[in-house]
């Protein structure tokens, strides 16, 4: 058995297996003969079918497995002897022509493989990453303090409707009649919502459905017909309100309070204001920290330069994937990917160079704030601290959700190590400039 390596750049090899029947044969034959033992064969008792005949069956399989095999351990030994770093597995060669398998014959094979390029750099007070400072306004927390009363407000009935406002309504046409319909206006054409817009319970006008509701999912289901039924129908019906239903902030009690910030916790509109401005602060520094680490990621990952074997990497993303990804799918994403994979040889090299570790409360607090992310999406806050561990918990069991949450406690921690090694420049912004950061 022979092994020649032809280096083809820094970051790419090409292996030649020169494999001769004699290195082959004895592996062959232990698997002919566990064939032999083991085969259950009609006409034969289990292990006295004839050499023969096993040959016959299981020879050309038994001398593919024999020859992988020492395939397999040969570049698994160059690799461990030669102390190469390497990027997946090993590759055929491209241009290989179809093996002949024989027993007898002698087989040269070619491998490509890639090479990690070696992620070494120094960080100090010389490198700048700014971190931005949002400003908060007065405008911002009288928002933030009408869409909160806005989000635990009610639906009551109204006057005349407004551009927001829903409507319950009558369809006539003929004999035809659709009883207590919702109406959102919002949800009508702007050409023809201004005829909507102050109506009032007993108005009745004339309306073109195929012109008012241009979604014809929506308009079937207003109309209770299939969506296949609507081209066949006369648009114009005799449209009579019933009711008008307009959305109503909720008003500053302390019912209101309790319901926003849990009982008792906030007992005055002064105290309702002060929260507000906590939880806008909370906010926007989290922001801050997420623009900080995506710009310190993009700081680091230039600063090592790092160079990859990009055609070896598109060809291994193809084969490790059994071809559920055409060539075509990866080029689209594939920028993305270098991204990602740079980033993630400059994390692991960061982590060693300054000892970072990760530990199970690290991972338990990251996925309490998914939770409780999660249950605030639903409009559940102040979730008692037990049911968010155990929810934590499950986060963290399951194999995808718990990778997500280990690589992002291990970006936390790394650019958390970063910003104390390099300079922080503060920089104060307005949220609208913030926003349009690239």
């Amino acid at each position: 058995m022979k092994i020649e390596q032809n280096k083809i750049d820094d970051l790419n090899i090409e292996l030649m297996l020169s494999i001769g029947k004699d290195d082959y044969a004895e592996k062959r034959r232990k698997k002919l003969n566990e064939h032999k033992r083991t085969a259950e064969l009609k006409g034969f008792r289990k292990g006295m079918a004839p050499m023969s005949f096993i040959e016959k069956i299981y020879g050309q399989s038994c001398l593919v497995d024999a020859v992988n095999d020492l395939i397999s351990e040969s570049l698994n030994g160059f690799i461990k002897e030669n102390d190469l770093k390497v990027i997946g597995e090993p590759l055929p060669a491209e241009g290989q022509e179809n093996v002949e398998w024989k027993n007898g014959n002698d087989f040269e094979f070619k491998f490509d493989i890639a090479l990690a390029p070696k992620v070494d750099f120094e960080l100090g007070k010389d490198d700048v990453i700014p971190y931005y400072n949002i400003e908060i306004t007065d405008v911002a927390k009288s928002e933030m303090k009408e869409n909160l009363l806005k989000q635990y407000g009610s639906l009551e009935d109204g006057e005349a409707a407004k551009a927001e406002d829903f409507i319950i309504v009558d369809f006539e046409q003929g004999e035809t009649r659709i009883e207590g319909t919702y109406v959102a206006l919002r949800n009508v054409s702007e050409a023809v919502r201004p005829s909507f817009i102050g109506l009032k319970p007993g108005d009745s006008i004339d309306v073109n459905v195929n012109d008012a509701f241009t979604n014809e999912e929506d308009r079937a289901a207003m109309l209770k017909v299939k969506k296949e039924e609507l081209a066949s129908l006369d648009p114009v019906y005799r449209m009579t309100v019933k009711n008008v239903k307009t959305f109503v902030p909720a008003s500053l009690t302390q019912e209101t309070f309790d319901k926003i910030f849990g009982e008792g916790s906030v007992k005055s509109e002064e105290e309702f204001d002060a929260r507000i401005a906590e939880r806008l602060a909370a906010e926007y520094s989290q922001e801050s920290d997420f623009r900080f680490s995506k710009d310190a990621r993009n700081y680091l990952v230039k600063k090592a330069g790092i160079s990859l074997p990009e055609k070896f990497l598109k060809r291994w993303i193809y084969v490790a994937n059994d071809g559920k990804f055409t060539m075509e799918d990866i080029e689209k994403e594939f920028d993305l990917f270098l991204d990602d994979y740079r980033w993630q040889m400059v994390r692991n090299y960061l982590m060693e160079k300054y000892s970072v570790k990760i530990e199970e409360a690290d991972l338990l607090a990251s996925a309490k704030g998914l939770a409780a992310y999660q249950f605030a999406m639903y409009g559940i806050n102040n979730v008692p601290d037990d049911q968010l561990e155990s929810y934590a918990r499950t986060i963290l069991s399951q194999e995808k959700d718990g990778r997500r949450v280990l690589e992002q406690v291990e970006d936390s921690k790394t650019v958390a190590a970063v910003k104390d090694a390099v300079t922080v420049k503060p920089e104060s912004i307005s949220v609208e400039k913030f926003r349009e950061l690239k």
